[in-house]
């Protein structure tokens, strides 16, 4: 197939992000930036179109999402929730019990607010809870394993990467790959859409995830003795509920409700009823998610120690966007857009076809190869970047191979977020092997089996997804 001199210009730039993105030998962000700023030098398209991805509506749904996990953490409504589930009495010192708390809070959390916050917040809640069971362990003489401090820490780093599965904006991945489909694939999956998938899931790789860390690193005693009362006191510094954290759950609440909302009136209604119709075009993700974060800065804080004066919930300067995520997201999208626009995607996928004998490519191989390439490219670069650089081949080489994009891209897009065995596979990762309580070998074995579940998971249910969603 003949490239168009503008695909001819692009494909040495992709080449060169691409490898920047794999070697980290720049900033992602700048790299993105500079991949945007030479396809404009080199001629591939006017900085109009090159720089649109960077004000795409999903590019909101990142800032206002950010805003709100912003409130979630100043006002401590992420602890809360945290030491609530570990003082439920179901839970009641067993290793088992308590491991799997830890990670029905690291999902729950992470589903909506950073992979990375929630684990480094967890990690300072598992090392309280281990330093008073060492402690109770040197009067009581029942200390558990070595292990199990390894495995509790690892049950963060994992139930946090796979709990941003959940949601749409659970983590940057699930954003990218969705942007993808919408403009390749074209199909627009809903919030409700992906939280129907993404939540089974979810709850899978969460269970698998305990019971291969609860095998390879047994406690060894039937109680921690010591966890209770730790909790007990952790949360009695709570406190009663501020101002600010119940202005802070109300926005929260409104936002999610107005996320669900067009999704569950199109079941009741139908996508022809005109109320459907309407939310569609007044009320999408993203602006459901800055009314949310506005509402932040409207409702009542608590007051200002120093003055005495009622603050708002959150205020400008105390807000933290993660800007980065935003601008590596706005490039690979421009570069995503433009390999299509200029044949260079499709030229892509025919090239790989010809390598592969004829028939082999099922819709079935296809999904199952989206997912191992997603994985093993998520463990040696940032899980944002494999999604940039994987989900659009494969929505190429779908084409390219006469199959729905939709299920491989969808493989693609929830596999990226599946890298488990290195430290520098996820920030969570590094964060945990940072601790100085996992060896290596150790993250290296759990996190290889979990890649395996995970990559098996992921295939069987994009395929069960892709019944569901057909790509026209």
């Amino acid at each position: 197939m003949e490239l168009s001199p503008e695909a001819q210009a692009l494909a040495p730039i992709l080449v060169a992000v691409v490898v920047l993105w794999v070697t980290e030998a720049l900033p992602l962000a700048v790299t993105a930036l500079l991949g945007a700023v030479a396809c404009v030098v080199a001629g591939v398209a006017p900085a109009k179109e090159v720089f649109r991805p960077f004000a795409d509506p999903l590019i909101f749904l990142f800032i206002g999402s950010f805003l709100l996990a912003e409130g979630i953490k100043r006002h401590g409504l992420d602890r809360r929730l945290a030491y609530g589930v570990l003082s439920v009495p179901w839970v009641d010192e067993r290793p088992r019990r308590i491991l799997a708390a830890v990670a029905f809070v690291s999902v729950l959390i992470s589903a909506f607010i950073s992979n990375t916050c929630t684990a480094a917040m967890m990690l300072a809640i598992v090392a309280g809870i281990l330093g008073t069971v060492e402690t109770a362990a040197s009067t009581s003489g029942q200390r558990p394993h070595a292990g199990f401090a390894t495995s509790l820490f690892l049950c963060v780093a994992f139930a946090a990467s796979i709990g941003g599965l959940a949601t749409p904006i659970g983590t940057p991945p699930n954003l990218i790959g969705l942007a993808f489909i919408r403009d390749q694939a074209g199909v627009a999956v809903s919030f409700l859409g992906w939280c129907a998938i993404g939540i089974p899931l979810v709850v899978v790789m969460a269970t698998v995830a305990v019971r291969v860390l609860a095998w390879l690193f047994p406690a060894g005693v039937e109680r921690l003795v010591g966890v209770t009362a730790y909790v007990a006191v952790e949360r009695a510094r709570l406190g009663p509920w501020t101002t600010g954290q119940y202005s802070t759950a109300a926005a929260f609440a409104i936002t999610v409700a107005l996320w669900i909302l067009p999704g569950m009136l199109l079941v009741a209604l139908g996508a022809d009823h005109p109320l459907c119709r309407w939310l569609a075009q007044r009320l999408p993700e993203g602006v459901a998610a800055l009314i949310g974060a506005i509402l932040l800065f409207l409702l009542p804080g608590d007051r200002a120690a120093a003055t005495g004066l009622r603050q708002r919930a959150l205020s400008w300067r105390e807000t933290r966007i993660d800007w980065d995520i935003v601008l590596l997201y706005g490039g690979g999208m421009a570069l995503g857009e433009l390999c299509f626009s200029t044949g260079l995607a499709a030229a892509l996928g025919q090239s790989i076809t010809t390598l592969i004998p004829a028939g082999d490519w099922s819709g079935t191989v296809l999904v199952a190869v989206a997912a191992v390439v997603a994985v093993v490219t998520s463990e040696f670069t940032s899980n944002t970047a494999s999604a940039n650089m994987v989900v659009p081949v494969v929505i190429a080489l779908a084409r390219a191979t006469g199959n729905d994009p939709l299920p491989a891209a969808l493989a693609a897009t929830f596999a990226a977020s599946l890298g488990f065995m290195m430290p520098v596979s996820t920030p969570c990762n590094a964060l945990v092997y940072g601790s100085g309580r996992v060896p290596l070998k150790a993250m290296m074995a759990s996190g290889a089996v979990i890649d395996v579940a995970g990559t098996l998971v992921v295939t069987a249910a994009m395929l069960i997804a892709g019944r569901v969603w057909t790509a026209p």
